[in-house]
């Protein structure tokens, strides 16, 4: 891949960029989301690329990683309908799906269609059956 300088010289759309979060553990302590951002850097060259860790949101330990959105924007997805992108992000993390994640929200766009609308739909709130177990809090241990 080229660097980001080059990048952009040699791009006909604005510069790549990519979602990380300053907040809580490095790239070394999230492996799973390390893995997902590479994977997806590697096999679709994005413009753009958002992984979300959204764990948090849902009944499950602390620093877990099995609930993630990506919003991705690729020249890979051009001429491709929404279900076909999705279908290859799902390909590219056939590994991370079968293993430690749970569920993934996938926003495709092509460069142009990120463009032309940035915006990123909420996710809603955890609905899942275990999220209103009294008995959850002590299951998990203390989040609080």
């Amino acid at each position: 891949m080229l660097p980001a300088r080059l990048l952009r010289q040699a791009l006909p759309w604005p510069a790549p960029s990519f979602g990380y979060s300053t907040a809580g553990p490095t790239m070394e302590e999230k492996p799973v989301e390390s893995s997902i951002r590479t994977k997806l850097l590697q096999a679709l060259q994005p413009v753009h690329l958002e992984v979300l860790n959204e764990s948090s949101m849902h009944a499950v330990p602390r620093g877990s990683e099995t609930h993630f959105k990506v919003v991705i924007a690729s020249p890979r997805f051009a001429g491709l309908p929404l279900l076909q992108r999705h279908r290859l992000v799902n390909e590219i993390l056939q590994a991370e799906l079968a293993g430690p994640v749970h569920a993934l929200s996938i926003q495709a766009k092509t460069p142009q269609q990120w463009e032309e609308n940035q915006s990123v739909s909420q996710s809603p709130g955890c609905l899942g059956g275990s999220k209103h177990d009294p008995q959850m809090a002590t299951k998990l241990g203390s989040q609080g």
